[in-house]
């Protein structure tokens, strides 16, 4: 109970929040699961759903998860017990913090590869392969089981160590340097790719809509990777808005993580595609369109070898800087809820994380015994996450803020009691109220029924 009597820990900065927030929304979300995403659904058809729903819906989810952290001041648990005492409202809570864990027990999976695709990229492993022979060998890893659950351990490691040192002095701290280190190595790779021959067929393939491919599968997959990259309705932005200061503008703080996040997804964007129709390569390739199109592309280009290793280092930072909320999350529980100390917390959830996730990274072997109603361990929790807990996560919270908790309090949070202008409020209240349920529950039951 001592732990519980110290002064909570917070953000330092406002350049802090947002760049440990952004952190959280700017990872492999972005760089791998995005660009599969828009290869898979059309493309800039694609793109276009994806924006308006990080804009109409996104920020409006965003700024209520914020709100609830900052006024509660706790936990995604402790924050329903405190804003909605004696009702079922924390379920909203437990849901968020299991939604976080099960996400890190995959996520870290395809953390570790990034670790095996550095060392293949300094071994110069690639060079003179073909495209089946990469594939051939990123199913030869998969399949071997336990080198995949060693690169997860690791990663989990790595993450527990930032998480340990604290809010500041950790997740702060090295998201102000991790997350600026990201940008710089995008944008030097991005200019590459755009200077390859036929990259404009790529270009054209991201930015030029072909509005016949939108369709309700589109809508789907849109708004699962726009909750997925922000990281909507897993508890992370609930205990990062813990973080805030009273005196710093929640709004503001919401419009740049979407903005940060979006130009990072599209800076990946235009990495990938520019270079894959360069090449030759199915914008369709899903998964290998990073693990086995990437080291192929570099392959047959100058400098090819440093920007390999550049790229997978780019992975792993983006990696960590979204694992490290997704084990936040849970530690933050712990110490909150349960009354142990970090260092307890952050060792149970990686311990916790590893267990798990040794059934995630050997369901992905050949003939694997580890499956869910008939898919992986790694699909099905990709798909109960993305498909079904954060939509959910989302609908319930926003009902919480735009009803339960109501106008009033909305508005004293935003503007800090009146301190800070806001014009958007009305607005974004709307939406919150009665656009955003309405919307994420009709894509939600879609996506149900397909």
């Amino acid at each position: 109970m001592a732990e519980q009597k110290k002064k909570r820990d917070g953000f330092g900065s406002k350049i802090g929040i947002i760049a440990a927030a952004a952190g959280s929304a700017i990872g492999l979300g972005n760089i791998y699961r995005f660009p599969c995403e828009l290869g898979n659904n059309g493309g800039a058809a694609f793109l276009l759903v994806y924006l308006a729903v990080v804009i109409f819906l996104g920020i409006p989810v965003m700024l209520s998860e914020l709100f609830i952290g900052r006024r509660s001041q706790s936990n995604s648990v402790g924050a329903f017990k405190k804003l909605a005492p004696k009702t079922a409202w924390p379920i909203v809570g437990y849901m968020g913090v299991l939604c976080g864990f099960l996400i890190f027990a995959f996520y870290s999976t395809v953390s570790g590869w990034t670790l095996e695709y550095i060392v293949k990229s300094v071994a110069n492993s690639f060079q003179g392969k073909d495209m089946a022979t990469l594939e051939s060998d990123f199913a030869a890893f998969h399949n071997m089981g336990w080198r995949n659950v060693i690169w997860q351990g690791v990663f989990i490691l790595l993450t527990g160590f930032v998480v340990f040192k604290g809010v500041q002095n950790g997740i702060e701290k090295y998201a102000k340097i991790l997350m600026p280190v990201l940008l710089v190595i995008l944008v030097i790779l991005g200019i590459r790719a755009v200077t390859l021959p036929g990259a404009k067929e790529g270009l054209a393939f991201l930015f030029k809509p072909d509005f016949s491919k939108i369709n309700a599968q589109v809508l789907i997959s849109a708004l699962g990777q726009g909750f997925f990259s922000l990281s909507l309705g897993m508890g992370v932005l609930i205990t990062y808005g813990s973080y805030v200061k009273k005196s710093d503008n929640l709004t503001s703080t919401a419009f740049s993580v979407v903005l940060a996040d979006t130009v990072i997804a599209l800076l990946a964007g235009i990495v990938i595609f520019p270079a894959a129709f360069s090449f030759g390569v199915n914008p369709q390739a899903g998964m290998g369109l990073v693990f086995n199109t990437i080291p192929m592309i570099f392959n047959q280009m100058a400098g090819g070898y440093v920007f390999c290793i550049i790229f997978f280092v780019l992975l792993a930072i983006a990696a960590l800087t979204s694992t490290i909320s997704l084990l936040e999350v849970v530690v933050a529980y712990i110490t909150e809820e349960l009354h142990l100390n970090r260092r307890w917390s952050t060792v149970i959830a990686c311990v916790g994380t590893m267990l798990l996730g040794c059934f995630v990274s050997l369901s992905l072997m050949e003939n694997t015994p580890f499956t869910i109603g008939g898919r992986t361990v790694f699909d099905a929790l990709d798909f109960i996450t993305a498909n079904v807990m954060l939509p959910l996560g989302g609908i319930f919270i926003v009902v919480f803020v735009g009803w339960r908790l109501g106008k009033t309090h909305f508005f004293e949070e935003v503007t800090n009691e009146g301190k800070l202008k806001s014009p958007l409020k009305t607005v974004i209240f709307f939406i919150i109220r009665y656009l955003a349920p309405l919307a994420v529950t009709v894509i939600f039951i879609s996506g149900l029924l397909k």
